[in-house]
């Protein structure tokens, strides 16, 4: 099914095969491997991302800017097809692009020490850095308002008008609680309204398994730029924290097994720090723990938003999925305010 595809990249099907790669849920990744290379092909989810043009046009922007100001740089960047684009079109609408495989590279998918978690927080961290003088501007929004609070808020406040009594009351004590922390809304707002952080190129999808490492776990870069836009580093950073800092994933159903890694906290921020600390304003530094506050909680509206919208966007494996992560994701933030309090950095 792939021939065409492959062909339209200058590839002979019958001299490769093809299998599945990775962990992704959102693109379809497969693995290409033949005559001695390899290479990445994604099939790129337009249910999700509507405009993989606008995607497209933010890479070539920032690898152009990248080859002037730091060429030794690893960007890995989709190749051209035929047409001159990196883009290719199946007969059926589905929309492709390739990548070469970087060798002796490999991924995670779960943090399991420090320096895993210093690599990755430098390496997002290095990426933001480089592009600190990027004409932001010039950047499209291939998710608009991805990360943007007040708007999941929102969202949330309609979702529980609308949802059906049953979900309401059986979700009662989570609403309860999204209540008790709306002064994460309230210092969220207070920083956008004021423009007190700027606007930055950020990632927006941080998680440990969008960084390439060598064989000694060794940073080589970040992958994965389908998020890359206008944003503050808050999402940045804050992602880190909630998908590094506990030994248990958002789909734990043993809330007991939740808890901070106070040692892959410091990780963080010392890696982070180690690219950013000098781009940083006075007002970021301070707010630098308050992003793992904002990410774990706007996670945990849109997980209980979800489920009274009948888990139309994240789906559902099981009767009350999306209920049980939003618990998750709440006794999570729990944890992390109770925890980091206590740290010294």
């Amino acid at each position: 099914m792939y021939n065409d595809i492959l062909l339209d990249f200058g590839l002979n099907t019958a001299d490769y095969s093809i299998s599945s790669f990775g962990s992704g849920l959102i693109n379809h990744t497969l693995k290409v491997s033949g005559r001695g290379e390899d290479f990445i092909l994604q099939q790129v989810n337009t249910d999700i991302f509507k405009s993989p043009g606008d995607i497209a046009d933010n890479i070539v922007s920032i690898q152009q800017y990248l080859k002037q100001i730091a060429p030794d740089y690893l960007f890995v960047s989709p190749l051209l097809a035929n047409n001159g684009t990196t883009l290719v079109k199946s007969s059926n609408g589905e929309v492709y692009r390739l990548f070469p495989f970087v060798k002796n590279s490999h991924t995670v998918d779960f943090v399991n020490d420090e320096k895993q978690a210093y690599e990755a927080a430098q390496q997002f961290g290095r990426f933001t850095r480089l592009l600190k003088d990027f004409d932001i501007a010039s950047l499209k929004y291939p998710l608009s308002d991805f990360h943007n609070l007040n708007l999941r808020w929102n969202q949330f406040i309609t979702a529980c008008k609308n949802a059906e009594k049953s979900r309401f009351d059986t979700a009662f004590a989570e609403i309860k609680q999204v209540h008790e922390h709306q002064d994460i809304l309230k210092t969220y707002n207070q920083l956008i309204e004021h423009n007190e952080i700027p606007l930055r190129v950020i990632h927006h999808d941080t998680k440990i398994s969008n960084v390439l490492f060598d064989d000694q776990q060794n940073g080589l870069c970040v992958i994965d730029l389908d998020t890359v836009m206008p944003g503050y580093y808050l999402s940045d950073v804050g992602d880190m924290m909630r998908t590094y800092l506990s030994p248990a994933n958002e789909e734990e159903t043993d809330l007991d097994k939740i808890c901070i890694r106070e040692n892959i906290f410091v990780a963080i921020h010392n890696g982070y720090l180690s690219e950013m600390g000098d781009a940083l304003t006075q007002a970021e530094r301070r707010h630098f723990t308050f992003s793992g506050q904002m990410m774990i909680y706007m996670q945990a509206i849109r997980f209980l938003t979800d489920y009274f919208n009948n888990d139309v966007y994240y789906g559902s494996r099981y009767t009350g999925h999306n209920l049980m992560r939003a618990k998750n994701q709440l006794k999570l933030l729990s944890e992390y305010k109770k925890t980091v309090a206590g740290i010294k950095l």
